[in-house]
């Protein structure tokens, strides 16, 4: 169930309210009596990135500069 509050009250009881949504609470935030926004937990991570954990590496020709067909078509997409 969600809890709807005005954008006063939300900015007077901001940190409250983070706490709330924190803990799993949906908040409305109204303007003028109508829904404006929704502040809402984030949902759970799965894990930490790690940098470098997949395999292979790239070759040295990676980084040579782009033929002149190359930099026509990338110029094209833009």
């Amino acid at each position: 169930m969600s809890l709807t509050v005005n954008v006063h009250e939300a900015k007077t009881h901001f940190s409250r309210l983070l706490e709330q949504a924190h803990a799993g609470q949906e908040i409305i935030l109204a303007k003028a009596g109508k829904p404006y926004a929704r502040l809402m937990p984030l949902a759970p991570t799965t894990g930490r990135r790690r940098p470098g954990r997949l395999q292979g590496r790239l070759s040295e020709t990676f980084f040579d500069p782009l033929t002149e067909e190359e930099l026509a078509a990338w110029e094209q997409g833009a």
